[in-house]
């Protein structure tokens, strides 16, 4: 299995030398038996990929980072939300612990902060919705006030499910309609501070969720048949789910705003779709798509992706599916 995994990576470095710019990887640490983080910058060092997304901002793991070149993202897990969003003085202490003291000359090269992760998951059933936005705000406001705001910028990785469409296609897209006016305050906060929205998009669990999900239509290589949509043919989901996204921001008077897909990716067992055959037909269509460095119809210019995840984890919940724990490329 780890010899097969590694091809996909194989698929990915063979394009080209300057292909992985722009590259990300999620290192979540769920797992029985963790790699140290000298090993882990060692791997990315190695792949050429210049970007990593933290779920934590642990102390003696982002230090790994420092003089790396590596852009590093941290993570504020969603049961600290709260906290963040209802003392500023404690976001203060936070960014001056957690951020600050990492930014000497030769330093780690911190460019997000990630507060929260899906927080408005409908699964949750709103258990965040009345903190994450307060959070955001206290975060960005403490990073401002040590002089970091111009160069580290708070936001929210989503869940795709906080826009839809219906059966309408993208240009009917719009945010779910029980978190509008929510979503529309946090995209005019990332329009009015330059911030990106971070976005992550799951192809196999669109295949997954729905039985009667065409599945050529999660793959890139172009085998399933044109939806036309608004005079624009789409001939697979991801393209179709960031335009989406971009209708939606476009309804929210947010046009300007990035798009960032903040996780991607095929788990490689766990699921009569999750499996190393199907996994490697999604990257090499993926990174070959990454590689032209073109985006959507909708949103046509560069994007940065980072992929899902680095390694295995053996102790996440599979409550959703036994796929959970086999999202690792590594």
């Amino acid at each position: 299995m780890a010899h097969i995994k590694l091809l996909i990576w194989a698929c990915c470095l063979a394009l080209s030398t300057s292909f992985a710019y722009g590259l990300g990887v999620n290192w979540g640490t769920q797992a029985a038996q963790t790699l140290p983080p000298s090993t882990i910058v060692q791997m990315l060092k190695d792949n050429k990929i210049d970007k990593v997304k933290l779920f934590d901002s642990d102390h003696w793991t982002v230090k790994y980072f420092a003089g790396t070149g590596i852009e590093v993202m941290l993570g504020i897990p969603n049961n600290q939300l709260a906290k963040f969003a209802d003392d500023y003085d404690f976001a203060k202490e936070w960014v001056k612990n957690n951020v600050s003291t990492h930014l000497y000359n030769g330093g780690v090269d911190i460019k997000f902060v990630a507060v929260g992760n899906e927080p408005f998951l409908k699964s949750y059933n709103g258990s965040f919705l009345k903190s994450t936005f307060p959070a955001l705000q206290n975060v960005q406001k403490a990073l401002n006030s040590a002089g970091l705001g111009d160069k580290i910028k708070a936001t929210i990785p989503q869940n795709a499910d906080v826009y839809e469409s219906g059966n309408s296609g993208p240009s009917q897209g719009d945010f779910r309609s029980d978190i509008r006016d929510l979503m529309q305050k946090n995209c005019s906060f990332f329009k009015d501070n330059n911030t990106p929205f971070l976005v992550n998009i799951y192809p196999f669990l669109s295949l997954h969720e729905n039985k009667h999900f065409p599945i050529e239509f999660a793959f890139f290589d172009g085998q399933t048949k044109a939806v036309r949509d608004n005079g624009i043919s789409y001939t697979n989901m991801f393209h179709a789910n960031l335009d989406t996204l971009v209708v939606s921001l476009k309804k929210a008077s947010c046009s300007g705003v990035k798009i960032i897909v903040g996780e991607i990716g095929w788990p490689t067992d766990g699921d009569l779709y999750g499996n190393v055959t199907l996994a490697k037909r999604f990257y090499s269509g993926f990174f070959k798509k990454m590689a032209t460095k073109k985006g959507t119809p909708l949103y046509p210019g560069f994007i940065e992706y980072y992929l899902f995840s680095l390694t295995d984890e053996s102790e996440k919940s599979i409550l959703p599916g036994s796929f959970e724990r086999h999202w690792g490329h590594f």
